[in-house]
């Protein structure tokens, strides 16, 4: 099958859909696919090489984060040609209402369309805004996946329709074979805590677990808090909450795919403290993998991947004291990490890409067996492409 898949933010960054994206991508190769991914990324911006890059992107304020978006003309002619020397059997777009690659594609195609959703937000001024400009198009879509009921939930009251849920994917092995790392490997009266995150998103929630480091270093002086992820503003905070024992805090900055399931797999807890937008909670499969006990926030979307409490702990959502509670309480606990861990590693069986990519692939059957033809450009889109010409002060190509 020829399977061309449109991510909307850009490699430059990568995050969560991105890798998403990528891993899909391998995995369907893997199974004898041909595959191309459309990205936004810079031109020497380094891709894998299914990978064809859409142009540098801006950053934008979004959904509660900065989401890095391309989107115009000029873009849209790269999505044409894109399309034009693909000839997809299906076309995957991610975040096809994102004012982006995939929201363009969705306008230009015309075949079998699977969409897939990712945000999860109670109420999204965004989304409310872009419905209007992708009403008629959303028609276009042959199946719906959402990554999590929590996604599902959004896309039902603010786009409506319903789709299926197929969980984010994880090379479960990559994790659970990782050496261990002895930088970052605790010892008896000094455990070691990791947290992952973009430092500068308040709702990762990297100042509620600053709000409980006093606490368990009260009880437990030898902790160690390793914090990995880009951003300026960390050790700045660290400062400020903590004075002298900000000592205690120490910053990785971004890791490599290696290192970090090295680091999973090396510490004693992996503490996830986010606040909301979480639509899945991909990091938590992650440290599950690599068989490390899992404190974090009872989000709706982190519960259903920690079973419902069996296969991690929860703690209260923005909660700095019971943060500190619970990691006490973890730390001091031996069996109680040893049972959630042994929990995880069944459970996370579920998300391992082997099944998930068997599961998108056969919605990728469904959309090809509902259409007659593959993946062309719709004529009418030719009429949206002049109107964006000429309000750029342009000649319609």
């Amino acid at each position: 099958m020829r399977v061309g898949i449109v991510c909307p933010y850009s490699f430059d960054m990568p995050g969560g859909v991105q890798f998403h994206v990528r891993d899909l991508a391998e995995a369907l190769i893997a199974a004898g696919h041909e595959v191309s991914v459309l990205a936004p990324a810079a031109d020497d911006t380094p891709v894998p090489e299914y990978l064809v890059p859409a142009g540098r992107a801006v950053p934008v304020h979004y959904n509660g984060s900065v989401a890095r978006l391309t989107f115009g003309p000029v873009t849209a002619a790269r999505v044409r040609r894109w399309l034009a020397a693909g000839q997809f059997d299906v076309l995957h777009l991610h975040e096809p209402v994102t004012p982006s690659l995939g929201m363009l594609a969705l306008w230009i195609a015309d075949g079998p369309v699977v969409a897939t959703f990712h945000t999860a937000i109670v109420r999204s001024r965004s989304l409310q805004l872009a419905y209007p400009l992708v009403r008629q198009s959303l028609e276009k879509i042959s199946a719906r996946i959402a990554v999590s009921e929590d996604a599902r939930r959004t896309l039902v009251e603010h786009l409506g329709g319903d789709a299926v849920v197929i969980p984010n994917g994880v090379y479960v092995d990559r994790f659970s074979s990782a050496e261990r790392d002895e930088r970052w490997t605790g010892a008896p009266g000094a455990p070691t805590i990791a947290y992952l995150g973009r430092l500068d998103e308040p709702r990762k929630g990297l100042p509620v677990l600053l709000g409980a480091v006093g606490r368990v270093l009260d009880e437990v002086p030898g902790a160690r808090f390793l914090v990995a992820g880009r951003g300026e503003t960390g050790q700045d905070q660290a400062q400020e909450v903590l004075g002298a024992r900000a000592a205690s805090v120490e910053f990785l900055g971004g890791l490599s795919d290696e290192d970090k399931a090295r680091l999973l797999s090396s510490v004693d807890v992996y503490c996830a403290p986010q606040t909301g937008g979480e639509s899945f909670g991909i990091v938590l499969v992650e440290a599950m993998s690599a068989g490390t006990p899992v404190v974090a926030s009872d989000l709706g979307a982190f519960a259903r991947v920690l079973d419902d409490g069996s296969a991690g702990v929860l703690f209260r959502t923005g909660d700095s004291v019971d943060l500190a509670d619970t990691l006490l309480r973890v730390l001091g606990d031996a069996e109680l990490r040893r049972t959630v861990a042994d929990h995880a590693r069944q459970v996370v069986r579920r998300y391992d890409w082997s099944t998930v990519s068997d599961q998108v692939l056969t919605v990728y059957e469904m959309a090809v067996a509902g259409r007659d033809a593959p993946v062309g450009e719709d004529p009418s889109s030719l009429r949206g492409a002049r109107l964006m010409e000429l309000r750029r002060g342009r000649e319609p190509r």
